[in-house]
């Protein structure tokens, strides 16, 4: 088809609406292929069978992890499944490693079973350990930390800074006088400068810590990062080589923190299983139907795969993954033969830094060249709600016209930031944009994503808004048919003035196997 080349002029905004007008509150009687989408979508989603089977079954996709190699054996069977064809690239190597079991107990001064477990690519025990517990010992310099260190010798260590309340914000303010809350926030406050001075002291960086306290004899290390909701705490990657390095719920790691204040002298329990598995190769999976007209020309559906591993990965992202997943095997039932080739990357990496998606623009240069539009998709369960158009001048007219066509069931409170700023991070369309190509993200409404499910040992299916993620799917395969079926390329003119200190982002190249990495 070569029809949508009529465009009038968008004007430069900060925040601009697409409402559909009145009229268009069911797709257009004209358009069958929009039609079709919007009724395979909304009928026979598959939404809630693909993500349950990634929660709950697959479960987290650390990178490196037999279960994102399993995740990824399931990407590819689904993919086969609805006839479309895709494959595994391998992008480099990293760590590989298997998370078993964690146990974490107080055994004295009484026993209470911890909430806790081993950070990302910790290493594991043999058996139970046992060893009281003692917090970083408190030093004016490096040099009398140097000396203070034997002390931590067959001891556990907590290098994190105890919370003096695991009560939200939100609660104290509800509940209590501005008085007390003010008390609080002062209290914090002289915590947290308390604190950096502590880790100032030591001589050591956040990513060194670790590594010296075990040279020293440490036995395993405690950490703690609350993410200020009730029961929610960020789980990264350990830093340690031999010993465990274990996140501790922000209750249970108050309450062994205060037990070493008072002197009652803690002591726990740890039994890790955890194995390493040498240098794995690890992929991106590519899924394409071939465009039948402009076969070098693409639309890339876009979406990390991976996920950190202190919860099932469901909405960071899961849901990103199935919106694109949905949306494929809808456009593959309502536009088998599309005008440009259509592609998804379900990218493997994202969380160390967009290695994934960052090795595969560098690995294809012709895919970059030859880009009409990226959707990408990665924050929450959240409805659409903003597209960026990451600093490219003309795109806002290209997107003026695919929205006009949508109902507003699809587009009702979708706000663009026209031109917007080039991403420099954050998610895998920045991989692309750096390069000048079009590559937009499509930000949710937050449903509390940044608190509750963002990193979190909370990010579980049962925080999925599913009425959003087919509603998004639809939205997404509509935008796709409509990019590609545009008889005219998505300008690539970069806006000419940019923020004092802002320069457009660099491409560059990712890690390639874990020891090149630096977080």
């Amino acid at each position: 088809m070569k029809t949508f080349t009529a465009r009038a002029a968008l004007p430069v905004a900060l925040a601009l609406s697409f409402v559909a007008p009145a009229r268009a509150q069911t797709f257009p009687t004209n358009n069958a292929v929009l039609r079709r989408i919007w009724t395979i979508g909304e009928d026979s989603s598959q939404a809630e069978a693909l993500l349950q089977t990634l929660s709950d079954s697959i479960g987290p996709r650390l990178t490196g992890t037999p279960q994102q190699a399993n995740g990824e054996a399931w990407l590819l069977a689904r993919y086969a499944e609805w006839g479309i064809p895709a494959r595994k690239e391998q992008y480099g190597t990293w760590k590989g490693w298997r998370r078993g079991a964690t146990h974490l107990d107080l055994i004295a001064p009484r026993v209470r079973t911890l909430d806790g477990t081993m950070m990302a690519w910790s290493p594991g025990t043999k058996g139970n350990v046992d060893g009281e517990v003692v917090m970083l010992p408190r030093a004016s310099s490096a040099e009398e930390f140097a000396k203070a260190l034997p002390a931590v010798k067959g001891k556990f260590v907590m290098i994190s800074q105890p919370e003096p309340t695991c009560r939200p914000d939100s609660s104290w303010i509800h509940w209590g006088t501005p008085a007390m809350y003010d008390s609080l926030v002062a209290r914090r406050k002289a915590d947290s400068v308390e604190w950096a001075a502590r880790l100032a002291n030591t001589g050591a960086t956040a990513r060194e810590l670790p590594v010296k306290l075990e040279q020293a004899g440490a036995i395993g290390v405690l950490s703690a990062r609350w993410s200020r909701g009730w029961g929610v705490d960020k789980i990264f990657n350990a830093r340690t080589a031999r010993v465990p390095q274990l996140l501790v719920g922000c209750e249970d790691y108050s309450l062994v923190a205060r037990l070493v204040a008072h002197d009652q002298h803690p002591r726990v329990r740890v039994s890790a299983d955890a194995e390493m598995l040498g240098d794995v190769p690890v992929y991106n999976v590519i899924g394409e139907m071939k465009g039948s007209e402009k076969p070098n020309e693409y639309v890339l559906l876009s979406a990390h795969f991976d996920s950190w591993d202190g919860s099932s990965g469901s909405t960071d992202n899961g849901t990103g993954t199935v919106v694109m997943m949905e949306a494929m095997r809808i456009l593959k039932q309502a536009y088998p033969h599309p005008t440009r080739t259509i592609l998804i990357g379900d990218w493997s990496g994202e969380e160390e830094g967009l290695v994934g998606s960052r090795a595969f623009a560098a690995d294809h240069p012709e895919i970059v060249s030859g880009l009409q539009a990226l959707f990408n998709q990665d924050n929450g369960t959240g409805r659409i709600a903003h597209i960026g158009m990451q600093g490219l001048t003309g795109a806002g007219a290209f997107f003026g016209s695919w929205m006009a066509q949508l109902p507003s069931e699809l587009t009702k409170g979708v706000e663009m930031d026209n031109p917007g700023m080039p991403s420099g991070g954050g998610s895998d369309n920045a991989s692309f944009i750096c390069y000048g190509a079009p590559s937009f993200g499509l930000g949710s409404d937050p449903w509390d994503y940044g608190i509750y499910t963002w990193h979190t040992n909370r990010d579980t299916y049962d925080k999925v808004a599913f009425d959003n993620v087919r509603s998004n799917a639809v939205l997404v395969a509509s935008l796709a048919y409509l990019a590609s079926e545009d008889s005219a390329r998505v300008t690539r003119d970069r806006r000419v003035a940019l923020p004092a200190g802002r320069e457009w982002p660099a491409c560059t190249p990712p890690p390639r196997k874990f020891g090149d990495w630096t977080r």
